[in-house]
């Protein structure tokens, strides 16, 4: 609770100091709002052109889409310290991070709670309604239910993904740019479903890097609809845990690079 209560603390620093700036909070939320609506487009574009995506409508692809970036957007916002933790690494002050009685991880996760990102999970919100509109969706308990649980799900993962990013620079020093393959790349590959993709590919994303747990599976149960690939309805109902799994892997990573860290010396 002591750890929690730091963290807590932590990103209450954070989140002030980027308040103190209004104007320039409320510009770059603003900006990163526009540029996922300019994303979406790009998918309401297609489906005018040819209708549908075998056999998948246009609100049943915004019902992945909304999903994957409110996940993305809560994920990348928390996890920001491990995405800008390459320059802690160069300049040494990881160092000063080891000689204080509290857990690295949870050090560099509260470096900054980036509220900016706002503007996309805004509206990942806006078109996940919208869908569930369009579809005529029914929400009972245990549907709101089961968003809550595949938005943690997603979050986890997502969290995750930032964290092995970071922790790859105690070997590279520098952040490495495939690591955005499965962030940027992973929240355009899930904002589809799975079942269009080769089988290479969607059994990567589903036992590699489980995008498709907390995406695409969660989804068909919340959407009512079987999935064209077979899967048993249990399954949707229980795969957004492998997020909360993968978070906890992507830690045990973390630790395990921080015993192989090698002081830069500066």
């Amino acid at each position: 609770m002591n750890d929690l209560r730091l963290l807590a603390r932590y990103l209450d620093i954070s989140v002030r100091s980027q308040l103190e700036y209004r104007a320039s909070f409320v510009m770059l939320s603003v900006g990163y709002l526009l540029i996922t609506v300019i994303e979406f487009l790009s998918v309401w574009v297609l489906f005018d052109r040819f209708g549908n995506l075998q056999g998948w409508s246009l609100p049943e692809i915004a019902f992945f889409y909304g999903i994957i970036n409110i996940a993305f957007a809560l994920g990348e916002s928390a996890a920001r310290g491990f995405d800008l933790f390459s320059p802690v690494i160069k300049s040494g002050d990881f160092d000063r991070l080891l000689l204080r009685p509290r857990s690295t991880a949870l050090q560099v996760a509260g470096q900054e709670l980036t509220l900016r990102r706002v503007g996309r999970l805004l509206q990942g919100a806006c078109v996940l309604g919208w869908s569930a509109s369009a579809l005529g969706l029914q929400w009972s308990t245990g549907q709101w239910l089961l968003l809550g649980w595949t938005l943690l799900g997603g979050t986890c993962l997502f969290y995750g993904l930032m964290v092995i990013q970071g922790t790859v620079c105690f070997w590279t020093t520098e952040s490495l740019e495939f690591m955005n393959a499965f962030t940027n790349g992973g929240v355009f590959a899930a904002q589809y479903p799975f079942s269009i993709y080769r089988d290479w590919f969607r059994r990567f994303f589903t036992f590699g890097v489980p995008l498709a747990c907390v995406s695409y599976y969660p989804a068909l149960a919340l959407q009512g609809r079987p999935d064209p690939l077979g899967t048993p309805a249990l399954l949707h109902w229980l795969a957004p845990l492998v997020g909360l799994l993968f978070l906890a892997l992507c830690l045990q990573a973390w630790h395990w690079g921080v015993r192989h860290y090698r002081s830069s010396g500066s």
